[in-house]
């Protein structure tokens, strides 16, 4: 498969990146955006090559499915990202040492960054924009669920490098298979930071094998507390769109605990849950409050299972809690720090949860569908970083990059 030497030649590409000026990236952008709309009935027939190996009750056929509105907000997200200011070559600080040397910390391209990822063609165009946008080579480790949308991509992205006389290098699709994910993974000094989005299989295998730095993100474990104080019809309204406006995605809500005070409420709500058939799995209480409330077909008593799992599908877990210390200690337990959300209208309540609960992105009576680079008006992201070091929540151009120190002296020895 020659991925170690395709490694190389992304690696030895950099300083191709490093040698364009803002103008050139901008252009660029600009252009695969144009390509994007004029090519879009040759993605579509690519992509329903892979659409057409995969059931349509998958959970995943919703990420892969491209078409003509989707295409088009993915070139606009590359415009978006184009009119961004550039993260690199910022001075981040400086400062004149009492010896007369100057320091100037300035913000640099991470180098080569690879992100593997499962049914998400889109990725592919948001990776490969922030990457260059933020002076990056990019490795991109695709599923085959979505290898021939990915290969089409691709190929309409080194159209443009190519017509804009720029290394194609600069941008690899590795093979789908799982032997080239542990060669990506072993490629010590080649690739300076990996970036997995997906199933929490895929991050964990990630995890355990990976000899270079790695970035967690994609698992999302997501509850929202219902307090005592709580308006019911908002919390109703933020339920339903939390948990139904795109299931498959990892911003969804999982688990929904409920204080005890609310179970008079309880069919409210969920009431507009069951328009979608969503499947809630209730703890004893929860069952009992909706056996004549929601559809018995939809209704199942919850296990230990229940917590703790990323449904990606019309399935919900509900829990009945005491208080606010109730809901923060399950939160504690089974989150995976993507999103969580609290409904009150108790400021000591909204504080406490807004210090206790350890998320990337903690949410006031609001959505947890909000958890998006595009939504935090980043452009795109390259990822929802769950964990703590270099970067946490939405990631975009300024988590792209690091910094180096510039020390400007005029002879100084120590």
């Amino acid at each position: 498969m020659n991925i170690l030497n395709n490694l190389q030649k992304a690696k030895n590409s950099t300083k191709d990146l490093l040698c364009l000026t803002e103008e050139n990236r901008i252009q660029v952008l600009n252009a695969l955006a144009d390509k994007l709309d004029s090519h879009i009935q040759e993605i579509i027939n690519q992509n329903e090559l892979d659409l057409a190996k995969m059931d349509k009750i998958d959970p995943r056929y919703d990420r892969l499915k491209l078409n003509d509105s989707r295409i088009k907000a993915i070139a606009n997200d590359v415009r978006k990202v184009a009119k961004l200011n550039s993260p690199i070559n910022n001075v981040l600080e400086e400062k004149t040492l009492p010896n007369g040397i100057k320091l100037v910390k300035k913000s640099v391209p991470l180098g080569v960054v690879a992100v593997i990822y499962e049914s998400r063609p889109n990725v592919t165009i948001d990776v490969f924009s922030l990457c260059f946008k933020s002076g990056n080579v990019v490795v991109l480790k695709g599923g085959s669920d979505a290898y021939h949308s990915n290969l089409i991509l691709v190929k309409l992205i080194k159209e443009v490098l190519t017509a804009n006389n720029i290394s194609t290098e600069i941008i690899y699709l590795m093979p789908t298979e799982r032997e080239a994910m542990l060669e990506l993974l072993s490629a010590v000094g080649l690739v300076d930071v990996c970036i997995p989005r997906g199933s929490q299989n895929l991050i964990q295998f990630v995890r355990e094998n990976a000899k270079i730095p790695v970035i967690e993100t994609g698992a999302g474990i997501v509850h929202t507390y219902v307090d005592a104080s709580a308006d019911v019809d908002m919390a109703a309204s933020i339920i339903n769109n939390a948990k139904t406006r795109r299931v498959s995605v990892c911003n969804a809500l999982d688990c929904l605990l409920v204080h005890k005070s609310q179970l008079l409420n309880l069919d409210k709500l969920v009431a507009k849950l069951q328009v979608q058939n969503v499947v809630i799995f209730a703890d004893e209480l929860i069952y009992s409050a909706l056996e004549h409330a929601y559809p018995q077909n939809l209704l199942q008593l919850a296990n230990e299972n229940s917590y703790g799992c990323e449904f990606l599908d019309y399935k919900l877990a509900i829990k009945v809690v005491g208080d606010i210390d109730e809901a923060i200690s399950h939160i504690s337990k089974y989150t995976s720090g993507h999103s969580e959300a609290i409904i009150s209208n108790d400021e000591a309540a909204i504080s406490k949860f807004i210090n206790l609960a350890d998320a990337a992105v903690v949410y006031i009576n609001a959505s947890t569908a909000f958890t998006d680079g595009g939504e935090f008006g980043m452009g795109a992201e390259i990822g929802i970083s769950t964990q703590k070091l270099h970067a946490r929540g939405p990631m975009a151009l300024p988590e792209l990059t690091s910094y180096k120190w510039i020390a400007y002296g005029n002879g100084q020895i120590r």
